[in-house]
């Protein structure tokens, strides 16, 4: 369904998707001066930032549980929903886990916009879902004039199979399972700039199940893993290099881009806010060389919504898509680009 009538969803948001996050920088000092939990069966819990909090039920079983939502990425109700509950059910994955259960998670006007719409979002959500194999068994819903959907995930995992951030080795390789740019592309369509086809294939990548490639972690013996989503692919390994203790080397040339998205960083015409305050968030802890092309740079950066898996895997190890880097001794949270 294509919205004809009434304001678009893009307009009713003050940001687009992931770029609606908080800062990165911002969290942490907010998250810092949070109690943390002493029960010992929280695997993870607030400190060190990961994808999804993981509590230990028994020695067999933990449950991982996390919850994402945010404002209108697209125009279309439908892909709202489902690039929504991709990105909901991506934390799970990233975790090692197996997604099982979700509710819906909704902020909406009917005044404003009518039920047909909502049904449409929630239809879109339902969709990944039932491909992914979750049930959903309800949700939450409150009256707001800025839409806002997503769901909270409840999966499982074995207690000694948790693949959180944290894990990387010195050594490691990077692997990226999805071209990154997202931003770029849905702010560009945003702002009537981005090509009907560079649009169909962000929404493509965007509603693309993180499932296998998290069993292509599994299967090369991935000692970290986590999702590229808000902070950025600069932001999302600054996070994983801190929990690992150590320093990442980032080749920004083996980075892929979706179709388009280099052309708008060149234009410079459709970075959005969020990808912006990664930029200067990223000048921190990233070392850059003189002559990194300015598109490339700003790619890293990109807030990125429901994108793909970041893996750290063993030397040589077999893993589903691009090599972009290396885990390396050093600073921890530092980043050298080559």
């Amino acid at each position: 369904m294509t919205v004809t009538e009434g304001p678009r969803l893009t307009e009713l948001s003050h940001g687009a998707g992931c770029a609606c996050k908080i800062g990165a920088a911002d969290l942490s000092a907010v998250r810092a001066a949070l109690p943390t939990s002493a029960d010992p069966n929280l695997l993870i819990g607030l400190d060190p930032a990961d994808d999804a909090a993981v509590y230990r039920l028994t020695d067999d079983l933990a449950l991982v549980q996390t919850i994402d939502f945010f404002t209108p990425i697209v125009d279309d109700p439908r892909d709202f929903g489902r690039i929504a509950a991709t990105n909901a059910l991506s934390d799970v994955y990233a975790m090692g886990g197996t997604p099982v259960l979700a509710l819906n998670v909704v902020a909406f006007s009917l005044e404003a916009l009518g039920p047909e719409v909502l049904r449409e979002i929630l239809a879109g959500g339902a969709e990944v879902a039932a491909a992914a194999g979750v049930a959903i068994g309800g949700g939450h819903s409150i009256d707001d004039p800025e839409p806002k959907y997503g769901m909270a995930v409840s999966g499982t995992v074995h207690p000694d199979e948790v693949l959180g951030a944290g894990g990387g080795r010195a050594g490691d390789e990077l692997f990226l399972t999805k071209p990154v740019g997202g931003g770029l592309i849905t702010t560009g369509a945003k702002r009537g700039v981005a090509e009907p086809a560079w649009i169909a294939s962000a929404v493509e990548a965007m509603t693309t199940l993180n499932a296998d490639a998290a069993a292509a972690a599994r299967v090369a013996d991935a000692h970290a893993l986590t999702d590229v989503t808000g902070f950025g692919l600069l932001g999302h390994l600054h996070e994983m290099c801190e929990a690992s203790g150590l320093a990442a080397e980032l080749d920004a040339a083996a980075v892929p881009a979706l179709p388009g998205a280099l052309e708008l960083a060149a234009a410079g015409t459709a970075q959005a806010g969020g990808s912006a305050r990664n930029a200067r968030e990223a000048e921190t802890f990233t070392d850059f060389p003189p002559d990194l092309d300015p598109a490339h740079r700003a790619l890293l950066s990109d807030a990125m919504t429901s994108g793909g898996l970041l893996a750290a895997v063993p030397p040589g190890a077999a893993m589903e898509g691009v090599r972009i880097g290396t885990l390396r001794d050093g600073e921890p949270g530092r980043i050298a680009v080559v």
